[in-house]
């Protein structure tokens, strides 16, 4: 059954504004996983470094600070990885209106999908992931900023 659509200009705003807001959501899902992406680059970069040393004869207090390091750089990735990870339900079920739940239709129900406005329900579902990204994203910024206090501290006592 179709959904019914009058041209009244409020009807013509609101389309635009749920056509606007999928943009949008969609545009920072990307922006996650390609932050994401850099992040691990870098989080790699340096883990590949810290291995270039591990055999050399360093203080104690730096091994352990340096080993601290290297975990805390291995939960930042951790976290990134979830971050870059296809997750296609909300929570649980696949959205309305989106690719896994097309997957799960047969062709008479998919039809019956496609004349039905499903945008709301995936502006939600969609913010619900970008959301959970973000947070994800902050905190392996955090993470990482912490291992690199931790290596700050593992190369002074390297010095002293």
């Amino acid at each position: 059954m179709g959904v019914a659509h009058d041209h009244h200009p409020l009807t013509i705003t609101g389309d635009r504004n749920l056509d606007a807001a999928c943009a949008t959501v969609t545009g920072e899902i990307a922006r996650t996983d390609s932050k994401a992406s850099l992040l691990l680059a870098f989080d790699g970069a340096v883990l590949a470094g810290l291995a270039s040393v591990a055999d050399k004869d360093l203080p104690v207090f730096t091994k352990a600070v340096g080993a601290l390091a290297v975990l805390t750089l291995a939960a930042a990735a951790v976290l990134l990885l979830l971050v870059v990870r296809p997750c296609l339900t909300v929570p649980g079920r696949p959205a309305p209106g989106t690719f896994p739940q097309w997957a799960h239709l047969e062709e008479n129900e998919l039809q019956e999908a496609m004349d039905q406005d499903h945008r709301p329900a995936r502006i939600k579902a969609l913010s619900t992931l970008a959301v959970r990204k973000f947070r994800r994203l902050a905190l392996a910024v955090d993470v990482i900023l912490a291992a690199l206090a931790l290596l700050t501290a593992a190369a002074i006592g390297a010095l002293v």
